[in-house]
This record gives C-alpha cells, structure tokens and sequence, in this order.
C-alpha cells in the first residue's frame, strides 16, 4: 500500500546511460562509463566501460578500449579488449591487437594486428588481481 521512496530511487541511480559522441564531434581525453557509448565522431584517448562500445560507420577511436561488448563500424586505431562479444562489420578498419573472448569479422572487414580469444581474458583479469594485491601489500 505504502512504498518507500527513497528505494525507488536507488534503483534508478544504479541504471547506467547510454552515452553518445555525435558525427562530426572530436573529444580529447579518456572516457569511463559504467553504461553504452557509441560514438559517431572522432575519440582521441582510450574508452572503459562495463557497457557496450558501438562505434558507427563514420567514428574513429584514437585510443585503447576496454568494454563487455562492441560493435565496430567504423575505424579504431590501439588495442581492444572485450570480455564477452568483439563483432567488426564489413565497413570497420581495426589496426591494433583484439584480445576478446568471441570474435565476429564480417567479409570486407579490414584488421591489422595480433589477435588472443578465450581462456586468455580469464587470465588478464586474474593478473590484474594479483598485481593489486603486490602494489597494496
């Protein structure tokens, strides 16, 4: 019958954004999110997020991104990490290493560089535990 307030809004300050970098936009800097982002314009600096990178036909990232998902289109130009699903459309340019856990390259697709998939980002994560544990200890 009642309800408490301050419990629903709680849950609505957990909920993360979609967050958009519009065509024709140039950002300088790093970007961490804990929702989406995609991006259409230019990001020159490395991307983080527990969310999913979509970048569009006409974007271009100048930078490492570390995300759960993405969905390239467009042109990226560092390393990318993807902890569940890496898929690169036809009309996507990746020059960098692709460490993920699943890959889709669709034909017309252009990569230049090394790529890691499965077990390998189990093993990242637990190195990046331990290395913490050393630096604190």
């Amino acid at each position: 019958m009642f309800s408490n307030k301050n419990d629903s809004m709680k849950k609505t300050e957990s909920k993360a954004a979609i967050n958009m970098i519009g065509e024709g936009t140039v950002i300088t800097g790093d970007v961490k999110s804990a929702g989406d982002l995609r991006v259409d314009g230019t990001l020159k600096g490395s991307v983080n997020t527990s969310g999913k990178v979509v970048l569009g036909k006409e974007g271009i990232i100048e930078g490492d991104v570390v995300c759960n998902d993405a969905d390239i289109s467009g042109t990226i130009k560092a390393k990318i990490t993807v902890s569940q699903l890496l898929s690169l459309k036809s009309t996507s340019k990746l020059n960098g290493d692709i460490i993920t856990n699943k890959l889709s390259i669709e034909p017309g697709a252009s990569f230049s560089g090394s790529c890691s998939m499965g077990a390998v980002i189990k093993d990242l994560k637990d190195v990046g535990k331990a290395d913490k544990k050393e630096k604190t200890a």
